[in-house]
């Protein structure tokens, strides 16, 4: 019999399949690729291997290193497009579409920056021993800002950027409270039952190593551009708590490494094992600093 329900993993919808899956229309039946020995029920988005079960499901990523995850922008030649390929391609538009009018409707993203509301922000962040610098009008990192203060809750809500420097992968969460643990901030990109499946292979170096092997490294601002240093911050602590005493500009930009690479800190000489790092930080944009006034 054909297979009547879906098992669903992280971001992943398995095809059931039907008998206008069997080629030429036939009744056949097809067998099982991972265990040879069960009539297939489902087929994987992404790699269109068959199983037919969990068991074969969740062994058939090990075995092929796939996610599972359909990639919605991979080429369909024109022979085989059909209704499926038409309503997959509807839909992602329709994401798209959801996400640009998400970002338009988003007024911290477009209000624009006066003098005042710098000057409030950098005055509430030397409150808390934080001093916080911004780049001219027109900077990259001075146009994706979107770090505000809440009256409210007083508290800080920063737009965040985090580098897997040995995975070569940029993430920026915006909106982060300041009294996050930056261990929680890592958990959607690096614990393996929590992260996304896209970006859990994509940091798959991250992912199968111990969280005690993970740092987190800020780079120390105002240096000499030959004489780079990084401080590493503690992960069970929040992000304000981080923050304190250092010179932030714009907003953090955190940068995930692994301690076996031996990333060099702040005290240490500058090594070639932190190439990968510096080439990272170089490529951030550049300009004069504008301090308090």
């Amino acid at each position: 019999m054909w297979g009547t329900s879906i098992p669903r993993g992280q971001g992943s919808t398995w095809s059931v399949l039907t008998k206008g899956d069997v080629p030429g229309a036939r009744a056949e039946k097809l067998s099982c690729e991972i265990c040879n020995a069960e009539e297939a029920k489902y087929r994987c988005p992404r790699c269109m291997k068959y199983s037919c079960s969990l068991a074969c499901v969740k062994g058939h990523k090990t075995a092929y290193s796939c996610n599972g995850v359909r990639e919605k922008t991979a080429f369909v030649s024109i022979n085989e497009f059909n209704d499926l390929n038409l309503l997959s391609d509807y839909r992602f538009l329709e994401d798209v579409g959801r996400m640009a009018d998400g970002a338009a409707r988003d007024g911290t993203s477009h209000k624009p920056k006066s003098n005042k509301f710098i000057n409030f922000l950098k005055n509430r962040a030397r409150r808390y021993n934080i001093c916080l610098q911004t780049l001219p009008i027109g900077f990259t990192k001075r146009r994706e800002n979107s770090t505000f203060f809440s009256n409210k809750e007083q508290k800080f809500y920063w737009h965040l950027k985090l580098i897997f420097s040995h995975s070569h992968a940029k993430f920026t969460e915006k909106r982060v409270p300041d009294d996050k643990l930056l261990c929680n901030i890592l958990k959607s990109y690096v614990d393996p039952q929590e992260s996304d499946p896209v970006v859990h292979q994509r940091l798959k170096i991250y992912t199968m190593s111990p969280q005690s092997e993970i740092q987190i490294l800020m780079k120390v601002e105002n240096r000499p551009q030959n004489s780079i240093r990084y401080e590493e911050l503690d992960a069970s602590k929040g992000l304000l708590d981080n923050l304190k005493g250092k010179v932030v500009i714009e907003y953090p930009v955190l940068y995930v490494v692994l301690k076996k690479f031996k990333m060099v800190i702040l005290g240490h000489d500058v090594s070639k094992s932190n190439k990968d790092l510096n080439e990272e930080s170089s490529s951030e944009e550049e300009g004069e600093i504008h301090d308090s006034p």
